[in-house]
């Protein structure tokens, strides 16, 4: 038979993020595929190969501020995503970490589910998105419309063939919450865009989104005590309440184009990294940079970084334990060898993960043609 028609979904392309990376990459590798998605800021993807690509989206993204928004529409996420038509294609890949694997498909459609998470909220970090919904109506409304949610992404999820997932840790989570193996192919990182500069400098960074869940108020926190420099790279809906909270030391940069990144990455004296990542891949970036990594020791974190090697751990999600931390990287004046980060950085490079993903493909379609 001809070769097989292949479509991408993605849950969301609000900005050009890890995910939204992953995804240009598969896209290189399939340029005909179309990409279907709940919302598409076009403007925030000016230059990359989205500008050019066939996107479909959802009724979420014509909904007024729906693209800005879409996250408070949690309760419409599944239906969105059930509506989109694609009978013309004979392989499905959904990169999922939110509602994407809930495409509705025929019986003789292949469907891979490549997983970044399954939904923190709704899964591994439910506890602590209930607690800050705080009692009364609203943390009850919260806990039924999250109790539902988890119901509908298990059904989602028996009609996945295949699980990829983006590391281990991500694979164990699939696990947890659907019962369900999955195959872990790491994401690509752009290993040729980073190297050390000279004179190193001594402020330490952050790239992150500034959302909630990315925990920058752990980080802020930490160096508005310890006082050393402190530049954090990114934008969000938390930076005015970061801001508040942080000391002088700490310089807010904003959105930065990767020439900027990688020269900020390539001079600092280290990044820091206080939550729990389902892989990370500006960790890997920094370490390509020759920038070793102080990271909260849970997640892809642990499978990217090397403790001693390219990087230490703290063991609490707090302020105190980052403190630490950092004040032994300070005080025991710590050198990590820039050949060796390099080395690590590059075991995630991009090459690798195109052909380790066309090679799933090919070979599960194989397997469900028979």
């Amino acid at each position: 038979m001809a070769d097989p028609k292949l479509a991408f979904v993605i849950d969301a392309l609000p900005v050009m993020g890890g995910a939204e990376r992953l995804l240009a990459a598969a896209l290189e590798v399939f340029p005909d595929a179309p990409v279907y998605t709940l919302i598409f800021d076009r403007p925030a993807f000016d230059g990359t190969i989205f500008a050019r690509k066939e996107i479909h989206t959802s009724f979420v993204h014509r909904i007024p501020a729906g693209r800005r928004w879409y996250r408070n529409l949690l309760p419409l996420l599944p239906l969105a995503v059930e509506q989109f038509d694609l009978r013309g294609f004979d392989i499905v890949v959904s990169f999922h970490y939110a509602v994407a694997q809930g495409v509705v498909l025929r019986p003789d459609q292949l469907h891979i589910s490549y997983v970044h998470t399954p939904m923190r909220y709704a899964w591994q970090e439910y506890q602590s998105f209930i607690k800050e919904a705080g009692g009364g109506p609203k943390g009850w409304v919260a806990r039924l419309i999250l109790h539902y949610f988890r119901l509908w992404d298990v059904a989602a999820a028996r009609r996945v063939d295949h699980f990829a997932a983006v590391s281990q840790w991500a694979a164990r989570c699939v696990w947890r919450a659907y019962w369900r193996e999955a195959e872990v192919i790491y994401p690509p990182v752009e290993i040729d865009r980073f190297r050390p500069l000279e004179p190193r400098q001594d402020y330490y960074i952050v790239v992150s989104r500034l959302v909630r869940h990315k925990r920058l108020d752990v980080v802020v926190d930490a160096f508005s005590r310890l006082g050393y420099p402190l530049r954090v790279v990114g934008d969000g809906s938390e930076r005015a309440r970061l801001s508040k909270m942080a000391a002088s030391n700490i310089e807010f940069l904003g959105w930065q184009p990767d020439e900027r990144v990688a020269e900020l990455l390539g001079r600092a004296r280290a990044f820091i990294h206080a939550n729990e990542e389902d892989f990370g891949i500006a960790l890997v970036e920094a370490q390509a940079a020759g920038c070793p990594v102080i990271a909260y020791a849970t997640g892809g974190a642990c499978e990217t970084v090397i403790e001693g090697e390219t990087g230490l751990f703290f063991a609490e999600q707090s302020a105190d334990s980052l403190a630490e931390a950092v004040s032994r990287f300070e005080r025991e004046n710590l050198r990590f060898d820039v050949a060796t980060l390099h080395r690590n950085a590059a075991r995630f490079g991009k090459i690798r993960f195109q052909q380790e993903f066309a090679a799933m493909i090919e070979w599960e379609w194989r397997k469900f043609r028979g």
